[in-house]
């Protein structure tokens, strides 16, 4: 009888090593290499010491990866609880941020929180992600044919959507909207529900363009014509494909980059670090490390394919959508291929916010995965409708 009762004290003890052995370890691997990579990256873009970039980072990539594999083991239905409160919280600090917001380079985006410095549009991210998860593991595919039903998760995409825009913050806001876009197309939105919301995109636009900041029409000019001012606008982007160019196949060394070294690569510990990769350790560098972000992409994929409960499958697609376009996004921009925008690449990039939230996102998606045999909140086609 006494070693009954030990077993049971003992046995959530037992669930909690379980769940953490069920755990993806591969898929965590391959974050912690990337990690280093970025460590690595921003050693050189300090000028060989860890000090300001790296060793900061560090500490900022152990304590997500302890939140990770906590959020990991976290059931679905204490994440679907979790949602409601996570998505308010997150508006409430993009409103903050409006009005007390931390300006930088033109844009209030930060907020001072004990300190730190947050950027709430992060946050709102992977809060968007949980949200849509759990409103639409609730509904059946039936129902979703019905355009009333698709108007509360319309108005939770556009509310953080309009508050990034306030900022202003055109990228993100971007990044928010085809997250919550590609989360309603796997939910089950018809083909001819994303007709009618797809055709107008081109009209709107140009309406769009027309409103924005001086600045941002400058990026789209610039995009265009970099070489019309080499010296200012475009001096970024130039000196982005200089760096890129003089790292030929195998790169010019560690350490060694003339372009980041010498200073004239800018922005080389956030927006550019790919481009400080890419010059030190040239084609066969950057091949590497875009393979192993599409690696983790395409895991992300693999573990929403995976789950049994529409929660999960969701969970996985909004996490690794994000992810896919974070790195889209980066890449694209140091590259030339589109304007610059101010966007981070995941796990390399300097940056405490960006960090945390990719990392909390990482914890979802383990989540999904370990309960990913879960019946979780399923439906069947005739439910709820």
């Amino acid at each position: 009888m006494k070693f009954q009762k030990r077993l049971l004290r003992a046995e959530p003890n037992f669930q909690i090593l379980t769940k953490l052995w069920q755990v993806n370890w591969l898929y965590v691997l391959l974050i912690c290499a990337l990690a280093v990579i970025g460590y690595g990256a921003l050693y050189s873009a300090g000028g060989g010491t860890s000090r300001p970039f790296a060793g900061p980072q560090s500490i900022r990539f152990c304590f997500g990866l302890v939140m990770m594999l906590g959020i990991a083991l976290m059931s679905p239905a204490i994440l679907v609880r979790m949602a409601w409160p996570l998505y308010i919280f997150s508006l409430i600090l993009l409103v903050a941020v409006l009005r007390m917001g931390h300006v930088g380079k033109g844009a209030e985006r930060w907020l001072m929180l004990g300190g730190m410095q947050v950027q709430p549009s992060e946050l709102a991210k992977i809060a968007l992600v949980l949200m849509l998860a759990s409103w639409f593991h609730k509904i059946s595919y039936r129902s979703m044919g019905n355009p009333l039903m698709l108007v509360p998760p319309a108005l939770m995409v556009l509310l953080p959507v309009a508050l990034v825009l306030k900022e202003p913050n055109l990228g993100t806001a971007v990044i928010i909207g085809t997250v919550g876009a590609s989360m309603f197309f796997g939910a089950g939105m018809r083909l001819w529900q994303i007709a009618l919301l797809v055709l107008p995109m081109p009209f709107l636009a140009r309406i769009a363009y027309g409103h924005l900041h001086d600045y941002q029409k400058a990026r789209v000019t610039t995009f265009l014509h970099p070489e019309s001012d080499p010296l200012g606008a475009g001096y970024n982007i130039i000196q982005s494909k200089i760096a890129l160019g003089s790292g030929g196949m195998w790169g010019q060394g560690y350490l060694r980059g003339t372009q980041g070294q010498l200073n004239f690569l800018p922005e080389k510990q956030t927006d550019f670090i790919f481009t400080m990769i890419a010059e030190e350790w040239g084609y066969v560098g950057g091949i590497t490390v875009i393979g192993m972000l599409l690696l983790l992409v395409f895991g992300g994929m693999l573990i929403a394919m995976r789950s049994r409960n529409q929660f999960g499958r969701l969970l996985g697609l909004g996490i690794s959508m994000n992810f896919f376009l974070y790195c889209a996004v980066n890449l694209s921009m140091v590259m030339g291929a589109i304007p610059v925008g101010g966007v981070p690449l995941p796990l390399i990039s300097y940056g405490g916010s960006a960090m945390l939230m990719v990392m909390f996102g990482f914890g979802l998606l383990m989540s999904a995965w370990v309960h990913r045999n879960s019946t979780f909140g399923e439906t069947t086609p005739g439910e709820k409708d």
